[in-house]
């Protein structure tokens, strides 16, 4: 966890995962930049920073310049939150200014000087004296001036009125003014960027990234967010390196006979299972398997279910004998249904780990990363992402279990639009085949990292007392490949 400097106090944002972000919050008595094109969530992230300081008791001032109080307060009541006790200076008509007997000063920018309008601002700081102050937004000030020399002239006369005034200030600019001038980046003590990408298909994505923080170790990097009732939510990135490595590792039982015979035994506990094979060949029942076996040894489970109904994989599950209703009720399993077209790898993996360090979750399934993939279509992104939270799991001593579809069903060249093979400590292949006029499938063991394993290919059996591996299929060759050549006698073929 990054920590800010000790002699450097900080304000907490009001939320969690941008100050973790942060490393902490933001120093106390500095001016900040946040900025964003419209609708990126400033406005939110800034009366969150607002809300949280007079919950500690101090004073909040939000300046609007392009936004009425009517409408600052409709944003707050879409979140449930009560904004009367901050304070809100509204930038509004020069005639409401002049009739106006309420207590906000009203006035409107575009008719004004610059040098006035500032002016204004800095009589509200005096009076209210806050601990914490919002602008919103800075494009007003950069119209204002009409010029780069005055606008960072301006901008100067402000940080320097506003660090006398022992207050934490957070500047909002739109960026819909003069994209190439960055005079303000400069000046501010740090900027924090906030942007919003639209994919071909599904909902729009969030991400921030610190810019820059002058004096502190912050989060590199872009980190996800997302814009809900109640505010926002940022998910910090994982970085697996900062937990606390997990020592000592015991093998893990499928509760199938076969399939722990063919393993050498079972997996290690903190490893990667991945599951590969052509769709209906069986890779999520014997993912359910894992689970099952996990509950039965007073386990916690968190399966995350990309490609298929929830209700109809427990009902799937049932026909052979996994009933699983008992575990969900009393949150021992935790069977997710997710869609990928809404969301985001960063609140993904900010799921997985909060059921791994909260609810206490050994065993995470994945099922399938052709779904996990949808949420991020850039492969190797996804490769990146996926190895952080392989090495995190196995810090926490958790087994990760996952399936991989391979395209196509009996073909002699299955492809797989997923390279993940190389960080999986264990594959599982899966394979159907054909003979005595039956479709048939077929199991073994293709990579294990540590220990024994059986290299032999045996006979996969889905039936409704469970799934059953057979023995060992010495009668063919070319079973991988799908174009199995039979070698023993006739009436020997598929003894069971």
């Amino acid at each position: 966890m990054l920590k800010p400097a000790e002699f450097d106090p900080v304000d907490t944002t009001g939320n969690a995962g941008l100050d973790n972000v942060l490393g902490g919050g933001l120093t106390r008595n500095r001016l900040y930049l946040l900025e964003g094109n419209p609708g990126t969530g400033k406005t939110t992230i800034a009366l969150q920073f607002l809300m949280q300081g007079v919950r500690l008791g101090e004073k909040a001032l939000y300046v609007s310049m392009s936004e009425t109080k009517e409408e600052l307060e409709a944003t707050a009541r879409s979140h449930g939150w009560d904004i009367s006790s901050i304070e809100i200076h509204e930038m509004a008509s020069v005639h409401d200014f002049v009739e106006s007997d309420q207590r906000q000063s009203l006035l409107y920018s575009s008719d004004l000087e610059l040098d006035e309008t500032t002016e204004s601002i800095f009589n509200r700081v005096r009076e209210t004296k806050p601990n914490r102050f919002v602008i919103d937004s800075l494009s007003e000030f950069q119209l204002l001036a009409q010029g780069s020399v005055r606008y960072r002239r301006q901008l100067l006369t402000l940080k320097h009125f506003l660090s006398r005034q022992n207050t934490t200030v957070l500047l909002l600019d739109d960026m819909t003014a003069d994209l190439k001038d960055r005079t303000i980046h400069s000046i501010a003590h740090g900027v924090i960027h906030l942007e919003e990408l639209s994919p071909v298909y599904g909902a729009e994505r969030r991400r921030l990234r610190i810019v820059k923080y002058r004096g502190m170790r912050f989060r590199g990097g872009y980190h996800d967010f997302a814009i809900k009732q109640g505010g926002i939510s940022v998910y910090p990135r994982l970085i697996a390196g900062e937990h606390r490595r997990t020592t000592g590792s015991d093998l893990i039982l499928s509760g199938i006979g076969g399939l722990d015979k063919l393993l050498g035994g079972g997996i290690e506990r903190t490893s990667s299972l991945l599951l590969t094979g052509p769709s209906g060949s069986g890779k999520t029942l014997l993912a359910l398997q894992y689970a099952m076996a996990a509950l039965r040894r007073g386990e916690k489970v968190a399966a995350y279910i990309f490609d298929e109904d929830v209700e109809a994989l427990k009902k799937r599950a049932l026909l052979i004998g996994l009933d699983f209703s008992s575990a969900i009720e009393d949150g021992r399993l935790i069977l997710e249904g997710v869609d990928a077209a809404e969301l985001t790898p960063g609140e993904f993996t900010y799921e997985v780990r909060d059921q791994v360090e909260s609810n206490g979750a050994t065993t995470v399934i994945i099922d399938s990363l052709n779904g996990y993939q949808q949420a991020m279509p850039e492969e190797q992104f996804l490769l990146l992402h996926l190895h952080e939270l392989l090495v995190y799991l196995n810090r926490q001593g958790a087994t990760a279990i996952m399936t991989l579809a391979q395209s196509g069903l009996v073909s002699e060249d299955l492809k797989s639009d997923v390279t993940v093979t190389f960080v999986s400590d264990t594959i599982i292949l899966l394979r159907f085949f054909e003979a005595a006029g039956q479709v048939l499938k077929a199991i073994s063991i293709v990579k294990k990292r540590s220990g024994h394993h059986e290299a032999t290919i045996r006979e996969l059996k889905i039936q409704d007392s469970g799934v059953h591996v057979g023995e060992v299929m010495t009668q063919f060759n070319g079973l991988l490949g799908n174009i199995p050549v039979f070698t023993g006698a006739q009436d020997e073929l598929l003894k069971s």
